[in-house]
């Protein structure tokens, strides 16, 4: 059974160690931008949109656990964005830890979200996923997320 924590303080580190490099190797490979950039970008914008850490006003953080045998093991992390106004979450982040991928437990902690927010009053869940992660693709349209549309850029050269 999967568990959704609120992530504590001491973890946030741990959290950043993990979506600062990964975000930053998406930046490079969506928007063709040298690994020096992408990762200078991945840091700026991160600062940007969790300035306050895991207290950041309007922006939650989780811990995912699976429960077994009455001991809880850390499996990944989603961070989204509630909008009450609209009964939309938006999900920033969702990663299960490689060594815990395969076994199902992403779409366990989609189940597991989808009733939170359910429960919450909440109707839609949104996210961005990036065009080359076919796996991340394949949970969430087996999740039943469709497409609503393509984000396309260019880079322009003088």
């Amino acid at each position: 059974m999967i568990v959704l924590r609120p992530m504590h303080e001491k973890e946030f580190s741990g959290y950043l160690d993990y979506f600062i490099p990964d975000y930053a190797q998406e930046i490079a490979s969506n928007y063709r931008l040298s690994a020096d950039e992408s990762l200078a970008k991945a840091k700026q914008e991160i600062a940007t949109d969790l300035p306050d850490g895991v207290n950041t006003s309007g922006q939650v953080l989780l811990c995912l656990f699976i429960q077994q045998d009455e001991l809880d093991s850390h499996v990944g992390y989603l961070w989204y964005k509630p909008d009450s106004a609209t009964r939309t979450a938006f999900i920033y982040d969702f990663h299960i830890f490689n060594a815990c991928q395969g076994q199902g437990l992403g779409k366990q902690a989609l189940r597991a979200f989808e009733q939170m927010l359910q429960e919450q009053g909440f109707e839609h869940i949104r996210l961005r996923v990036a065009g080359d992660n076919a796996r991340a693709r394949h949970v969430y349209e087996a999740m039943g997320f469709g497409v609503t549309g393509f984000n396309m850029s260019k880079t322009i050269t003088g």
